[in-house]
């Protein structure tokens, strides 16, 4: 794995860090899953509370384990890690789990499907076991793993591939019912702004900042920062190749 993105800043989603992280593996390749599962078990601070071969398994297991992170392949005959991925967040209870995508290609459509269906990051299958292991921890504590512009470059890279495709049930409705100020938030959120170049832009605190983009996300019933970069693009309120 050469890679990795996140969906925040420091703790830009609300969640913080702290405690043994408690991991749900899922992969329908019986030798990838074992050795993920054996490498985050030989990690301090890391448990795996199950492991998983397709997506139908993967929801059963969310629901009853109730995992801070889920490792989730995003290619899987059946349910696809997609399909479970939506499932699982739709149907969490509170805090929802974080779920990390597993890819081959980090410009990939089902890496943005992925991230549009509220998985929190995603990381690329040829990552060494350090990167993994920092990746999951970053992910559980809410922090970046790159820059917010990653995020930015994927998505726009389907929707300028997409341009005529119609907005989806997926893209939440209420725009309006947000304060001009969660609207701006959420706008430079889209053009891939960090919390603090967003605080820097509007001449406020970054606190102030995070407590906007949270209830611009909760009003939206978004999960995570990357599904928020998501939606500003499919709503048109940041259209491809708008300057950061």
């Amino acid at each position: 794995m050469t890679g990795a993105t996140g969906t925040g800043s420091g703790t830009e989603d609300g969640t913080e860090g702290g405690g043994e992280i408690r991991v749900l593996v899922v992969d329908d390749q019986v030798l990838i899953r074992a050795g993920v599962a054996a490498l985050l078990r030989a990690a301090p601070g890391m448990t795996v509370v199950a492991e998983g071969s397709d997506g139908e398994e993967a929801v059963a297991l969310a629901a009853e384990h109730r995992p801070d992170v889920i490792l989730m392949d995003i290619r899987m005959p059946g349910l696809s890690g997609i399909a479970a991925t939506e499932r699982i967040l739709r149907d969490a209870a509170d805090p929802a789990p974080r779920v990390l995508v597993l890819t081959t290609f980090d410009l990939d459509e089902y890496v943005y499907a992925a991230l549009r269906a509220g998985a929190a990051g995603f990381l690329l299958k040829d990552a060494g076991p350090q990167r993994l292991l920092a990746a999951i921890t970053a992910v559980a504590g809410g922090d970046t793993l790159f820059a917010p512009s990653v995020t930015r470059r994927l998505v726009e890279a389907f929707t300028e591939r997409l341009p005529d495709e119609p907005v989806t049930e997926a893209v939440p409705e209420g725009l309006d019912g947000l304060t001009g100020r969660e609207l701006e938030v959420l706008r430079l959120t889209g053009r891939g702004l960090s919390n603090a170049e967003i605080a820097g832009e509007l001449v406020i605190s970054e606190a102030t900042v995070k407590t906007h983009l949270n209830r611009a996300m909760t009003k939206l019933g978004l999960c995570s920062r990357a599904q928020a970069v998501v939606v500003a693009y499919e709503s048109g309120l940041v259209t491809p190749g708008t300057p950061r």
